[in-house]
Parts: C-alpha cells; sequence; structure tokens
C-alpha cells in the first residue's frame, strides 16, 4: 500500500522507510510502516 501511494504521488523511490510490529493481544499484531515518497533523477554532470 506504502508503495502504491508513493507511485500515485509520482514518487519514484522512497527514503527512510521504518518497520514496526507490536503484538497487541494474543492473535493480534499492529503494522507500522512508513516512509518518506521522493523523486530521483541522474545528476546531468
Amino acid at each position: 500500500m506504502m508503495v502504491l501511494h508513493a507511485e500515485q504521488l509520482g514518487a519514484n523511490a522512497m527514503i527512510g522507510v521504518r518497520y514496526d510490529a507490536t503484538e497487541v493481544m494474543s492473535g493480534v499484531s499492529e503494522v507500522l510502516c512508513y516512509g518518506t515518497a521522493v523523486t530521483v533523477e541522474p545528476d546531468p554532470a
């Protein structure tokens, strides 16, 4: 979902991606994944 959202914003890369999963109770987990969507271009030099 995160990559799809970044593509919808016009990004072609993501930086600073973080992933965290915590067991809230037996059999139930909270999962977080976030990062910064960016557009990377070649250096013309």
